[in-house]
């Protein structure tokens, strides 16, 4: 898959930490120059900021500091792949995650979901799309997750803005495919980053390897490589005909745990 990636750029939002840190290495080492957006320039997890990592592997990368609520810092994101030759890959990354009791979600509770896990993504790909569809087209990735089909009842609010990234991949597919322009979603199930380890306690604890063991067929929780594998995939030509799929990456306990 690398040369297919060459010569690309890619946005990714949330790219700092976790699954966004995997997938702008993984552009990277495939021959992608990206861009990294992000609240934050120093990963949660600590550590080199990815932009870093990726220059001192020879590879080209800068960082813009981007909270995806607000439209005007996405455009700023994107306007930065110009740089290097105009945004390719659009990567809706960026999400927030917290268990909650359902009567206990307050209104503000349930709108910072709704302002970073849904208009995140609904204007990160329309800023994406408007470049796109200027230029030879392009691929846009939103992040879902398995919570978007899979009960998960301590996460409500979660789960609700990562169905309504489902159904907008869906719509903005049909909207998009016929002007060049892919857009597809990948659905991780819980995967071992840093979020996961602060946000959900299970994460990294011996009650955590035995819910794996016994819940999930793979008997494991995933990597952010694979999950970083998977956007890149669906950003390639090796998906050229891949539009308005939803990808899981969840070891399979989804459809047969």
């Amino acid at each position: 898959m690398g040369d297919r990636l060459e010569d690309r750029v890619a946005v990714v939002t949330g790219g700092a930490s976790g699954n966004g840190r995997a997938i702008c290495r993984t552009f990277a080492d495939r021959g992608a120059s990206v861009v990294v957006a992000d609240l934050r320039e120093t990963p949660r997890q600590g550590g080199t900021p990815t932009h870093e990592l990726i220059e001192a592997d020879g590879g080209e990368a800068t960082f813009v500091e981007c909270d995806v609520s607000d439209r005007a810092d996405l455009e700023s994101a994107v306007d930065a792949a110009e740089a290097f030759g105009g945004v390719d890959s659009m990567v809706n990354n960026a999400g927030i995650f917290r268990g909650e009791e359902f009567l206990d979600v307050t209104e503000a509770d349930l709108q910072a979901f709704l302002d970073v896990n849904v208009k995140g993504v609904f204007f990160g790909a329309q800023v994406a799309a408007e470049r796109m569809l200027e230029n030879d087209g392009g691929s846009i990735v939103n992040m879902s997750s398995i919570g978007a089909v899979r009960a998960l009842g301590t996460y409500p609010s979660y789960d609700l803005t990562k169905g309504a990234v489902t159904s907008l991949t869906y719509s903005l597919a049909d909207r998009f495919g016929g002007e060049g322009v892919r857009v597809n979603a990948v659905m991780p199930g819980i995967v071992g980053t840093a979020m996961t380890e602060e946000d959900v306690p299970i994460v990294g604890t011996e009650q955590g390897d035995r819910y794996a063991k016994s819940s999930i067929p793979m008997a494991r929780f995933g990597e952010p490589d694979e999950v970083a594998d998977a956007v890149c995939f669906l950003a390639s030509e090796e998906a050229s005909y891949v539009n308005g799929e939803t990808l899981v990456v969840d070891g399979g306990v989804t459809h047969t745990g």
